[in-house]
Parts: structure tokens; sequence; C-alpha cells
């Protein structure tokens, strides 16, 4: 026997014959969306700018059918098939009259995810001489932009394993640059709903533009960029693809707006996204030279003494990204200390750092290749 969804609009109880029905006098709802997804319809924001008239609107389509809370209704009319949630109906179970009144929620717009900007500056990324002479360039370009005028860096990719200081850059970037610069992960621009996401890049891109110059940077680009074959791809993750190349191709007045990407894998890029990007800079793993370093600065701002050697502990960490450097080895050594109660970090600390390090990539293969 079918199991029937109490979810679901009971259609035959909308005709039905009710001796005694309970009126519903107050119905809130909440906008849902499309059953379905599609390329072709737009999810779209619903606001309702006369209540009296919304009132008479849902009641006209609506009249005669018994509802209750988390229920499903579906629009109609204006928006066939556009569906609402019943948050709440009082009375519950009780039956839509012309007497009753709607009260719908105001949609909750998914903002892009900001990067959390940090204080640093462009010397503060050790080593990637590369990228921080193209960071010097757009320097140049923002506080000078019509010398430069067709010359001008446009569109950029940062590449390279992660902790390399894709971000960090820029990051430093923003803070030195007297112009606006917006910082986001591309993963929040897949929106709930189709259309979402592209509608976010075009927003975006509107704003810098009112905003002339400024730099839009977008980390992990590969969330939304990753070439046709290495995924499935939803209707809306296209949308934010096409939508993203139009900026970048720079069809509306995109001059003096620089955009930079991210991303850990390039060779995952989709061609149309990667062929874009004027410039690739690849960010690489410290030498033995920019780890002693990236050591020695961090070293500094560490709360206990540290009694250990340096150079030996430069020796131990090659293919360490400068991340791994602090956040595996020396704060993991750190804590160790801090957790036996010593008044310093010993090489005993940082070898079971080193050690424990190995062991998470370890188990990050076992799970990869089983």
């Amino acid at each position: 026997m079918r199991q029937e969804n109490p979810y679901r609009i009971n259609n035959q109880a909308r005709y039905e014959v009710r001796n005694e029905k309970k009126e519903a006098k107050l119905i809130i709802l909440k906008a849902v969306g499309y059953p379905l997804e599609s390329n072709y319809l737009e999810s779209p924001e619903i606001e309702v700018t006369n209540k009296e008239l919304f009132d008479i609107y849902a009641t006209d389509q609506w009249n005669g059918y018994k509802v209750h809370k988390y229920q499903y209704i579906f629009d109609q009319k204006l928006l066939p098939d556009f569906a609402y949630q019943i948050v709440d109906v009082r009375p519950d179970n009780s039956y839509i009259t012309n007497n009753t009144s709607f009260l719908l929620l105001p949609t909750e717009k998914k903002s892009i995810e900001s990067i959390q900007n940090q204080k640093y500056v462009v010397d503060d990324v050790i080593g990637q001489q590369k990228a921080k002479d193209k960071s010097k360039i757009i320097t140049k370009y923002l506080e000078n932009p019509e010398k430069f005028k067709n010359w001008a860096p446009k569109n950029i990719l940062f590449y390279g394993m992660p902790g390399t200081g894709k971000t960090m850059l820029a990051q430093a970037l923003a803070n030195e640059l007297d112009v606006p610069i917006k910082m986001i992960k591309a993963t929040s621009l897949i929106g709930d709903h189709v259309g979402d996401g592209s509608k976010q890049i075009h927003e975006l891109y509107e704003e810098a533009r009112n905003n002339k110059p400024t730099v839009i940077f977008i980390d992990e680009i590969d969330a939304i960029g990753l070439e046709r074959k290495y995924q499935s791809l939803r209707g809306d993750v296209t949308e934010i693809v096409n939508a993203l190349l139009t900026e970048m191709d720079g069809i509306e007045d995109n001059d003096s707006i620089i955009t930079i990407c991210a991303t850990n894998n390039p060779q995952l890029l989709d061609y149309a996204i990667r062929s874009r990007f004027e410039e690739e800079i690849e960010f690489t793993l410290p030498g033995k030279k920019d780890r002693l370093l990236i050591l020695q600065t961090n070293i500094e701002t560490l709360p206990l003494e540290a009694s250990f050697d340096v150079d030996n502990l430069v020796d131990k960490t090659d293919g360490f990204s400068g991340r791994d450097l602090k956040e595996k080895i020396l704060k993991t050594a750190l804590h160790r200390a801090i957790s036996q109660s010593c008044d310093e970090i010993t090489e005993e600390h940082i070898d079971y750092a080193i050690c424990e390090s190995k062991k998470e990539v370890k188990t990050i293969e076992d799970k990869m290749f089983g």
C-alpha cells in the first residue's frame, strides 16, 4: 500500500464536504523554490510589497485547502510549480478561506563568503619572488591606471601546493593597496538555487565597476572551474562559469579591475577558464634557505624558549610548506611542551611533531589509495 506523504497537499480535502471546517486564521510561508533544477528556471527573490493584494492572490488559488505545519504548497499562477513551505498555521490542520491572512517570511540572501583578511604585508611572504614581482606591477598600475592603458594586468592565476602563500600574498597586497579588494571563496558562489551563483558573480563585478580601480581575489577556483570530464556539472555551476568567463573577458567596462584566482590543481581547471589568465604564477615549496627564514621568523613569536637545533630541523623538513612548518611542526611541538609543563621546546618535542605530521600524511594516503 502506498504511504501518504504527510507534507503533500491532499487535493481531495479541498473538495470534500465539510460540515464543521476549522478556518485557518494565519499562515506563515517560506519561499523554497522549484522542485527540479533546470538551466531555464531561475528561482526568483520573492518579496511581498502589498500584503492585502498577496492575501487575495493566495486565497484565490488555495481557497479550500486543508493545511498543516511544515507542509509544502505550490504556486499555480504567476510562478507555476514554485514551492512554499508552511512554517506555521494557526490553528493547525485547518482550511484556507477568504478570511485567511498570509505572512511571507523574507528570503535570506546567501552572501558571498569573504576570506578573513590578516594584517600581512608583501615582505611577510618569504620566497615566491616571481609572485611578489607581479604584485609590484599591480601596485604600480593601481597607483596610475592611465599610464598603463591597454597594458594593464588583468587576469592572473596563483597556483601551487597548499600552504605556500597564495592567499597570504593576496591579503598582503590588499593591505598595501589604497583601493578596494574583494576576497572570496569560489565555494560560496554555489547557491541553493539555479541562478544564485551567476547572479552573485555579476553583482560582484558590478560593485567593482562602481569602485574602480579594484582587485577581485577568488580562492579555490577549481571548486567551480574543474575540467568537464572531472565532474558532473550542475546547471548552476555551468552558469557560474559562463558568468565568470563573461566578466573576465571584459565584455562590460572592466578595465581597472584585476582578477586574481588561486588553485592547488591548475591541471584540473577547465581550458575555457585557464586560457583567460594572462599569466600563471607558481608558488613553490620553500627551499632550505627559505625554510630557515620561515622557522626563524616564527620562532621569534613563540611563548616558550626554543632550545633545539634549527639547522637540524631545516634538514628534516624538506618538502614542508610554510604553513606546515608553523602549524604542524612548531605549534604541535609547542603544545606538546606545554602539556608536559615544560618551560622550553626541546629536540624531543620537535621530533614528536615531525613524527605526528608523517602519521597524518600516511593516514591520508591510506584513505586515498586503500
